[in-house]
């Protein structure tokens, strides 16, 4: 059993978070700005953007927790466009900072943050090097929201340097979907452009609350990135056909089979023990 703190744990993948923690045997504060819809653990209502804030509740809150033994960081202005450019970036970059430098004072060693599959070349008007893409491709922020998820890699990167003992794991997380989104995935088959920006991934948010579960587990020390995604597409056509299509020209490192993911999740698998287990395909 873990003390964890979630921040943004009432969002779309926080909340999947906080069940999968606390169906695990987790004591869990959610650290949001915004109250939860239903409450699973204890909440608090917190200012990421003020540090002292944010370094009073990874010490310890009143009637919440005396100390904490991991970290998971997830709120932030969720995407490109949800709020002015430059907004954006203050908030998540500030944030982070906040967050991954009061986690430093509190002594936690223990740190999962969510990245940005946005950090792959997204929205893929310049077609990606090779295909699938993973980690070894060079971030290609290609907006504001996603230069401020390099920047928080380029800082956990740093504070590892800082404190050789410490683990920062950031997690590039697709797409994120819950059941009830998946009624309109079968449309997506008439015009492969629509989805064309992700190379058609998608991650269940339950799958994602796996992989930050099992991230929190890993037993390392230092910074390592992983792109997280379902094992296959939102499409019904096979992924090799739609990749040949609409990139054409564009390399395929590896053999693709069916319908699999063009992100590829071969490393998360490889260290993390990460894989998924639900699709859209089970609940269209």
């Amino acid at each position: 059993m873990m003390r964890v703190a979630v921040t943004g744990g009432s969002g779309k993948l926080g909340r999947a978070v906080v069940d999968e923690l606390v169906s695990h045997g987790h004591q869990v504060t959610n650290l949001d700005i915004v109250a939860p819809r239903e409450q699973r653990c204890p909440y608090t209502r917190i200012d990421l953007t003020d540090f002292g804030q944010v370094v009073e509740a990874l010490t310890a809150i009143d009637a919440r927790h005396d100390g904490l033994d991991a970290l998971v960081h997830l709120a932030a202005i969720p995407g490109p466009g949800a709020a002015a450019n430059a907004a954006t970036f203050h908030n998540n970059v500030t944030s982070s900072y906040n967050v991954f430098s009061a986690a430093r004072l509190a002594g936690i060693k223990n740190v999962v943050w969510a990245s940005s599959e946005t950090l792959l070349g997204l929205p893929l008007e310049i077609p990606p090097v090779a295909i699938p893409i993973d980690e070894e491709q060079d971030a290609r922020p290609e907006t504001a929201y996603s230069l401020a998820k390099l920047v928080d890699e380029t800082m956990a990167a740093q504070f590892c340097r800082w404190d050789p003992a410490l683990k920062m794991v950031g997690l590039r997380f697709s797409n994120v979907m819950e059941p009830h989104d998946y009624a309109q995935f079968p449309g997506f088959d008439a015009d492969p452009s629509v989805r064309k920006w992700n190379l058609w991934g998608y991650i269940d948010a339950r799958d994602g609350a796996q992989a930050v579960r099992k991230a929190l587990d890993y037993q390392a020390t230092g910074l390592e990135v992983f792109i997280i995604a379902n094992a296959d597409t939102v499409m019904s056509r096979p992924s090799a056909e739609l990749a040949a299509e609409v990139f054409p020209g564009v390399p395929i490192s590896r053999e693709i089979t069916g319908t699999q993911t063009l992100l590829s999740i071969d490393k998360a698998r490889r260290l993390l023990g990460y894989e998924p287990q639900h699709s859209w395909r089970g609940h269209a």
